[in-house]
């Protein structure tokens, strides 16, 4: 049985939220598909990604922000959510005006919280290179959801 087309937006939207590239791959992207899997390799490993992750994880914040390859670890956030915005656009989502809009706001609030991880506390706790990307998030995608209806809706005046 063939999937609907809302199926596999999401089928899509939630393979390239596990790894950057997968959703393209499930497009038939190869090509772009591949590139993005082995930038996000690259990056992870130049980035010491996992091991960031695990002392984030562990709550050893002072140990992550020491592993830290920032000049890696800054260019995450854009390749992350542009690979999630290209696969589900892709699949047939996000074909509004100013669609991308909310991810590529958010990629770039996302790389601005790597950039203060390690100075940015809350309570005199430091939130760390992975937790303050991840929490700034939701607020990100909101700002960009936002700013897109605004935009639209001056455009159609």
């Amino acid at each position: 049985m063939d999937k609907t087309i809302k199926e596999r937006k999401w089928e899509v939207l939630l393979w390239s939220i596990a790894l950057p590239g997968f959703g393209q791959l499930l497009n038939r992207k190869y090509v772009k598909g591949i590139i993005l899997i082995g930038l996000e390799f690259v990056t992870n490993v130049m980035g010491r990604l996992n091991q960031v992750i695990i002392y984030s994880f562990h709550g050893e914040i002072e140990q992550a922000i020491a592993s830290t390859n920032y000049q890696w670890v800054m260019f995450y956030p854009c390749l992350y959510f542009f690979a999630i915005w290209d696969a589900y656009q892709d699949a047939g989502g996000g074909r509004g005006a100013y669609a991308y809009l909310p991810l590529a706001i958010t990629a770039f609030l996302t790389t601005v919280a790597v950039v203060f991880s390690s100075v940015f506390e809350v309570n005199g706790y430091l939130i760390g290179p992975i937790w303050l990307p991840i929490i700034a998030t939701p607020l990100a995608l909101f700002i960009g959801w936002i700013i897109k209806i605004i935009i639209v809706k001056m455009i159609r005046k």
